[in-house]
């Protein structure tokens, strides 16, 4: 594809991720903006224009030396924070600038953007894009811990309030064999961390074909295990808290957990959590894009690219299996893995974000692949790699377990 009409596409993929952006902060009622939902965040406000102030910065001021319009607000919005529970934000609502101040700041973010964009590389517009996407799922988390009250949920669908006794899961053999991790130097837009492409020989194992469910995990809260951070306990029933209310909890959907939580089952259920590799090579033997094949992401093969607000059904869309037969590798809440974040091999920071991996390889993230409902289509390429701290319990991360 040409360059100009590669970068014609992304702005396209930009301004529509624009829009969801919109729609996102949409949700939230005024008085929401400047609260702090989750105490290792920012407030909301920040986000507001960090999402745009992000574009204008990389592609206009570093990718292409022109000057900022705004220095004051581009230093303010340049840069998130690594949730820490060791070392929480104290800055006060008073602290930030009003509303409207951050709105005209944004219209004039996007302004620039378009005037310039292209002049800008293809992997510069990429960047800029792929980092709105994954905010719009991490502010997501956030938003799904503010009370109902702060919300706008005219329109949202409401949840189905069957709870299905959780299907069978039983363990499919996954044949020893090559996995291929990370991506080629090819000139197609990824993150540092994704390279370089990397061959590992994987023993063969055992995998649940499905996700651990609510159902699941429920016996072992009864029997003394931790509650999920998505789960409430109201006298003798125990309910899931939805982005948009609070139903009985569905015993067929995937359990959202922390990396520890679901370290902790695999024990007491006398199993593993699956490696990086194991992830790759029950999800892609075949070195195909997705574990359905070759196929553009739909709603048949998963729970993803902003389709829901919440899980489905661990069984709903068995057209995403791989070809062992395992569902939802892809989609409905990530794969929680027991690979501690790092580099492959001949890893090089990005010299434009030389922070977005290295400053995570500490040896407290974790590897998490897949993607959830609020996973764009774009993240879920294979060589795509998630991290969180194993105690972060907001993400929308499921698990399954595996016999080595």
């Amino acid at each position: 594809m040409p360059v100009l009409e590669a970068t014609n596409t992304l702005l396209g993929e930009l301004r529509a991720a624009r829009r969801e952006s919109d729609r996102l902060f949409a949700v939230l009622r005024p008085e929401a903006l400047y609260e702090r939902p989750i105490a290792e965040r920012h407030r909301v406000i920040f986000y507001i224009g960090h999402l745009d102030g992000f574009d204008s910065i990389q592609i206009c001021r570093e990718g292409l030396g022109i000057p900022s319009f705004d220095p004051e607000l581009d230093a303010l919005f340049q840069a998130g924070i690594d949730p820490d529970s060791a070392h929480l934000p104290k800055d006060t609502p008073g602290d930030w600038p009003s509303l409207e101040r951050v709105r005209q700041y944004v219209e004039r973010c996007r302004e620039h953007v378009d005037r310039y964009w292209h002049e800008a590389s293809e992997d510069t517009v990429a960047m800029a894009l792929e980092h709105r996407l994954m905010h719009l799922e991490t502010l997501a988390y956030m938003f799904h811990n503010f009370d109902y009250a702060l919300k706008q949920t005219a329109g949202e669908r409401k949840l189905e309030r069957d709870s299905r006794t959780p299907p069978e899961n039983v363990y499919v053999e996954i044949p020893g064999g090559e996995a291929v991790l990370g991506k080629p130097q090819d000139e197609v837009f990824g993150w540092d961390n994704e390279y370089n492409e990397t061959h590992v020989d994987v023993p063969s194992f055992r995998m649940q074909k499905l996700p651990i469910t609510n159902g699941e995990y429920l016996r072992y809260v009864q029997g003394g295990g931790p509650m999920p951070h998505f789960w409430i306990k109201r006298g003798n029933e125990v309910l899931y808290r939805g982005m948009f209310e609070t139903i009985p909890l569905p015993l067929d959907w995937p359990v959202y957990v922390t990396q520890q939580q679901a370290s902790e089952y695999a024990r007491w259920a006398g199993k593993s959590l699956m490696t990086e590799p194991q992830f790759h090579r029950a999800a892609y033997a075949k070195n195909q894009q997705y574990p359905w094949g070759n196929a553009a992401p739909s709603a048949e093969h998963g729970n993803f690219d902003f389709r829901r607000w919440d899980p489905e059904p661990v069984d709903a869309t068995p057209a995403g299996a791989s070809e062992f037969g395992v569902q939802q590798l892809v989609g409905n809440g990530w794969e929680w893995t027991s690979t501690v974040f790092g580099p492959l091999p001949g890893f090089e920071a990005r010299s434009t974000y030389p922070g977005y991996s290295a400053n995570f390889f500490d040896g407290e993230h974790y590897v998490m692949k897949g993607g959830s409902a609020r996973t764009a289509a774009r993240l879920l390429r294979r060589s795509f790699r998630n991290w969180f701290r194993g105690d972060y319990p907001y993400m929308y991360a499921k698990f399954r377990l595996v016999e080595n």
